[in-house]
């Protein structure tokens, strides 16, 4: 007998979700175009170019690609420090801080999800030198497209003040970087258009609740 197929085996993965992608990323892109306009002159006025940021990553069925987002730190910031962004991280320019804790510097994965190398929700894309390494259930991460969003990504939204301030990257590999892959396969293997409309309504959730208590500090709810 044949074993049963994993939902990442789907026609809903492998062709529905790209699809979709298209449908949402092109009338998104152009209502966001004046927004972009302006983050795009704030990055410039306040660290020149360039207003983008384009890292290697690790992609669909192993493929690397260059994620895009709007550059939040100083130019050349990866030979500063390392790959994880540590709590009060000095490398990030005032314009940064606004678009990381409103998560508007990720809206720039539209053009990657335009592309085809990247999906509205799936697995974050990975440094190259964490999906390498991935073993045995690991590699099912891999057979779906990033994403904008998944379990992961609300698990770890504030991501920069749980790794601190002290050797980021050694404090994610210990801390997170196990829990997150373990949420990964479970998009992996759960991958299916219920669970992607879950996923995406409750990240427009945690977003505007992170944005409104970073923008209003003193609010109560």
């Amino acid at each position: 007998m044949h074993a049963p197929k994993q939902a990442y085996e789907g026609v809903y993965n492998r062709r529905i979700k790209r699809v979709i992608g298209l449908l949402l990323a092109v009338p998104l892109l152009l209502l966001l175009l004046p927004a972009y306009l302006v983050i795009c002159a704030a990055i410039v006025l306040d660290d020149g170019f360039p207003v983008f940021y384009r890292p290697l990553r690790g992609g669909y069925r192993g493929k690397p690609f260059r994620i895009i987002k709007f550059r939040t730190m100083v130019k050349n910031a990866d030979q500063i420090g390392g790959g994880t962004t540590a709590a009060h991280d000095p490398r990030i320019t005032r314009a940064g801080r606004i678009l990381r804790k409103t998560k508007l510097d990720e809206t720039a994965n539209l053009l990657n999800i335009l592309l085809g190398s990247m999906s509205f929700i799936g697995p974050r894309p990975e440094l190259l030198c964490y999906t390498e390494k991935y073993r045995g259930d690991e590699k099912k991460i891999l057979q779906v497209r990033p994403g904008i969003t998944d379990y992961s990504s609300l698990e770890f939204i504030n991501l920069d003040e749980i790794v601190g301030s002290d050797d980021p990257d050694a404090m994610y590999e210990k801390l997170v970087l196990k829990k997150k892959n373990a949420l990964r396969v479970k998009y992996a293997e759960t991958v299916c258009f219920s669970t992607d409309a879950r996923l995406f309504f409750k990240t427009i959730g945690a977003v505007f609740q992170k944005g409104r208590h970073y923008l209003f500090p003193g609010k109560k709810k």
